[in-house]
Formats: C-alpha cells, structure tokens, sequence
C-alpha cells in the first residue's frame, strides 16, 4: 500500500526492470528431441506402414515400387520444398527493399539478413525432418493402396451401392446430381477442381513446412495427414471398391470427355496390367474408394486452418474447396457418398490425432496471421507456450 509519504513511488523506482531479450520466432531448439517431438508421430505411422508394406509384399510376392514414375518424389518434392523456400524469401528480399536504392550489393544484404533471420539451422533440419516424414508416409501408403487388389479380393461396390440409395431415397447421388448440374460444362468444372486437388496436399505441405514459424503448427498439419494416409490404406485393406465409375460406368457415359476421363482411364489400364502381371507391369494400380481421402484430406486442412486461425479469406476458401471437392468426387463417380462421410470421418480423426500426438490444443486462434505481418520486418514473434501462441 502507499501510504502517501512517497516511500511506494520510491520503492517502485528503484525496483530493477524486468530484462528484455530479443524476440525470436522459432519455438523449437533443432535438437534430436525437438524434432522427435515435431514429427514423432508421423514417422511412427509411417514405419507402421513400412512394417505392413513389407509383410504384405513378402506374403504375396509383390514388389515395392517408387510411386512416381515420370519424376521420382524424392526430387520432385524436395523440388517443391526449395520453390516454397524461396517464396519465403524473395517476398520478404523485396519488402524490405522498397525504399532502398535496387543496388545489387543492397539485395544482397537483404537477401542474406533474411537467410540469417529465417532460415538458421534449427529450422532447416525442422524442414528436413518434416519433409522425409512425409515422404515415407507418401510412399508406403501408395504402395499399400497399389496391394489392396491382392489382399483382399471382395470388392463392395454393390454393398456402397445399396447404401447410397438408401441415403439418398432411392435415387443414385451422381445422377440427382447430374440432373442438378447437367452434363455439359457443370462436368468440365468439377474436372478442374478433381485436378487441382491432385497439387493440394504437396503445395500445402512445403507452406507448413517453410512459411510458417510457429513449427507445431505445421507439424501438426504433416502429422495429420500421415495419419489421413495411415487410415486411408487400413480402409483401402479392409474395405476394398473400386467406385462408381468402374462398378457403373453406364451412369457417367452421358459425361463429356475431360481431363478426368483421360485419368480413369489410364488408371483402370494400370490396375488391370498390375492385376495382370504385378512384377512386369512396372507401375502401380491407384484406384481406391474407400474412404474418400479427397475429402478426409480436405476436411483436415479446414479444421487446422480454422483452429490455427489463419486469415479468413483462407478459411472461407478451404470450406469453399471442400464443398466443391465433394461434389466434385460424387459427381464424377469417383467415390459412392458413404465413401464422402468415411472421408469426413478420416479428416476428423486424423486431425484430433495429430492436435493430441504434436501437443497442440484445441482452440481457436483469436487473432488470425495476415500475409503483411509476415512480410515486414518489424515483426517478430516471440517463443512462447503454444497454447498462448493459438489463443
């Protein structure tokens, strides 16, 4: 209490003030067990998928196979990850240029800060550890998903089948569909957005590795879609169909040709030469369609950017896309709608999974990041509890 001499004034003066250190931006150390921390999880799942791999393999005499032919994912995506990387940098080189003189040796200097603030060794090993998590996860599930054919020969089409009817009154969800759209350019749209989707979940994955400094954020995303593969696959084993557009092709014929014709087809060609001749075939059969991992995988970046907080025109557009997605995947005769609410309950799953392996609460970001924060260089971003970092 003050008791009005002055001694609380003087007593609050000489109390020695609270020392101020540099803000940093990282919250994790670059250490075996920060990085063990980060991407645990994925890499259990991953060596899970790896140990099935392998026993099925051996069990039916399959191979093992790099699951991309035209150009191998350990080059191409560690080729997305270095594009990723220098978009984190030139933005900011530029940014912090624009009312500096554009001399080479000051581009210099401001690309070399950046590289010093952004991109010290702690995080670069974050990055590699990440993206070689993932990769396995990527890897091991195609493989799984190319080996369903041989583990279980039942496909369930007509049981998804009877349950679409059912769901939907006795009418099939792609041709109700179909009359609410039409045939015509309604298909060469949801063809584009099938497509996009292909590109997603390599783009997202190097931003969350690259862009983002608060690490559990974007080990949470990697970690959650390792266990989006994970659970896809065991379905993929359990489950085994091939989908509407294979079990029912008559319903789609009326469809012009697009992009997405181009794909089935050549997808069918691959699973009837694997089928066929697994060894001498040299590729790998990718059709699967339960669940849908088009819409899990969806579903789990809607839940991480809402919770995460990011801008809100990121969040509207990921709900957006999602909903697109499941037309997309219906109306196309990708996948029976059962196969969409499986989807949605592997996203889910695979997202309250990754929140309680990566340690990150669930709640909300009060304040969402913006791009402009992130680009000027008086920001900074202290370490702190991850909980007060999402609040």
């Amino acid at each position: 209490m003050n008791s009005g001499d002055g001694r609380g004034a003087r007593t609050q003066q000489t109390t020695a003030p609270t020392p101020v250190t540099t803000p940093r931006v990282y919250d994790n150390d670059g250490s075996l067990r920060a990085l063990t921390r980060d991407f645990g999880a994925a890499w259990v799942a991953g060596i899970a998928m790896v140990v099935a791999m392998v026993l099925i393999a051996a069990i039916e005499n399959l191979p093992i196979r790099d699951p991309d032919n035209l150009i191998p994912g350990y080059i191409r995506f560690p080729g997305i990850v270095l594009l990723a990387v220098l978009a984190d940098i030139l933005p900011r080189v530029l940014w912090r240029a624009r009312r500096t003189p554009w001399r080479p040796s000051a581009l210099v200097g401001r690309w070399r800060d950046v590289v010093t603030e952004r991109w010290p060794a702690s995080h670069l090993k974050f990055v590699l550890a990440g993206i070689s998590a993932w990769y396995l996860c990527y890897a091991t599930f195609r493989n799984l998903k190319s080996m369903a054919p041989f583990v279980n020969g039942h496909l369930w089409d007509i049981d998804m089948a009877r349950l679409d009817r059912f769901l939907w009154l006795g009418r099939e969800p792609a041709e109700v569909l179909h009359d609410l759209f039409g045939t015509g350019i309604a298909a060469h749209f949801f063809s584009g957005v099938y497509m996009v989707w292909i590109g997603l979940v390599p783009i997202t994955i190097a931003i969350a590795l690259t862009w983002t400094r608060h690490t559990r954020a974007g080990a949470w995303y990697v970690t959650a879609v390792a266990f989006d593969w994970m659970l896809g696959a065991a379905l993929y084993l359990l489950l085994p169909s091939v989908g509407p557009i294979y079990s029912d092709p008559e319903m789609f014929a009326s469809l012009p040709t697009t992009s997405v014709t181009t794909l089935a087809e050549s997808m069918l060609a691959e699973r009837q030469a694997v089928v066929g001749d697994p060894w001498g075939s040299g590729s790998m059969q990718t059709i699967a369609a339960f669940a849908s991992l088009h819409v899990g995988i969806m579903v789990t970046i809607c839940l991480i950017v809402q919770y995460v907080g990011l801008a809100r025109w990121i969040r509207v557009a990921s709900w957006v896309f999602l909903g697109l997605t499941v037309l997309a995947t219906v109306y196309l005769g990708w996948h029976f709608f059962v196969d969409v609410l499986a989807g949605v309950v592997v996203g889910a799953a695979a997202f309250v999974i990754a929140a309680v392996a990566t340690g990150n609460p669930l709640r909300r970001r009060a304040e969402p990041w913006t791009f402009r924060a992130a680009l000027d260089e008086s920001t900074r971003v202290e370490v702190r509890p991850l909980d007060t970092q999402l609040d």
